[in-house]
């Protein structure tokens, strides 16, 4: 049983997996209040749904990608079970979490999204850095900048934890409609910074206030 505040069709608006189909378990909670939240209405608004029910919407919509997002997914101790039995069936699971809990418990077979808070996010001291180490070489890191202190400030982070040598993705990402995308490549190319920029392709699509995908 999780608390799940809605499941969607939709594509992928981020990370490598841009652009594909993927079925979307919003959960409901969030441990965290970033400045630039967009999903402020999963909060506190869900409902408590049986596992059997969830796995039957995943298979109705029959796509093999399915993404656990939030809030905070891992906020729910029964997030990693639903996960393990979705691996089991074939499907090919990520999940979007905020890097402020313990990421150890998870399925090495798990696709992670880190976000990694900057100080403009107004949750940077919430980081647990100890998570690095749970990563996969596959796994991405994300960080979602808000100016160009926030993005030298990830620059540290990234050369400090030697990121780009221990993983395949680093994503930096503005925060929409508050930096500049064209500002933020200005920083990477600057810097010959081996990073990947990113765009929330969602919003470019549907409005940004827009609930998109099929529900």
């Amino acid at each position: 049983m999780l608390k799940i505040n809605e499941i969607f069709k939709s594509i992928q608006g981020e990370s490598t997996y841009a652009g594909l189909p993927c079925t979307f378990v919003r959960l409901a909670g969030c441990n965290l209040r970033c400045a630039y939240c967009d999903t402020n209405y999963a909060y506190y608004d869900g409902r408590e749904i049986p596992d059997d029910e969830i796995i039957a919407k995943i298979e109705e919509y029959g796509v093999r990608t399915v993404e656990f997002t939030g809030g905070e997914p891992l906020l729910q101790e029964e997030t990693p079970q639903m996960i393990k039995a979705l691996l089991d069936k074939g499907y090919d699971v990520l999940i979007e979490t905020n890097g402020s809990i313990c990421i150890g418990c998870l399925d090495k077979r798990l696709n992670i999204i880190m976000d990694y808070k900057t100080p403009g996010s107004g949750m940077s001291e919430r980081m647990r850095p100890k998570n690095f180490d749970f990563l996969k070489k596959t796994d991405q890191i994300k960080f979602v900048l808000m100016d160009e202190s926030d993005y030298l400030w990830a620059k540290d982070v990234i050369g400090s934890n030697g990121l780009t040598t221990k993983f395949d993705n680093i994503l930096m990402s503005p925060a929409y409609g508050v930096l500049s995308p064209k500002a933020l490549v200005h920083w990477v190319l600057r810097d010959n910074l081996p990073v990947r920029v990113q765009l929330q392709v969602h919003k470019y699509i549907w409005a940004p206030d827009e609930r998109e995908g099929i529900y």
